[in-house]
């Protein structure tokens, strides 16, 4: 039996192109997330990097967790290892 997360955030960059793939892989699966994007959000921004250590996106957080400057293969195994899907 699988867990859902309670909280999903991706911080996203809207030029970048793994932004947008994290984004269609997540639709793909019908996973409910907010978007954040840190070029139009300072505060985001400022988040982002508290979280992550550093400037790349997309950064995911999922219920506390994060992933950092990431590809799809990436965070398909970071979501296997906590939901198992």
């Amino acid at each position: 039996m699988s867990t859902k997360p309670e909280r999903v955030r991706l911080f996203i960059k809207p030029y970048c192109g793994w932004c947008h793939e994290a984004q269609e892989w997540l639709d793909e699966r019908g996973i409910r997330y907010e978007v954040l994007d840190v070029t139009r959000n300072a505060a985001a921004r400022q988040e982002m990097v508290d979280l992550s250590d550093q400037t790349l996106a997309p950064v995911i957080e999922v219920d506390g967790e994060i992933l950092a400057d990431f590809d799809t293969g990436q965070l398909e195994e970071f979501w296997k290892a906590r939901f198992g899907e």
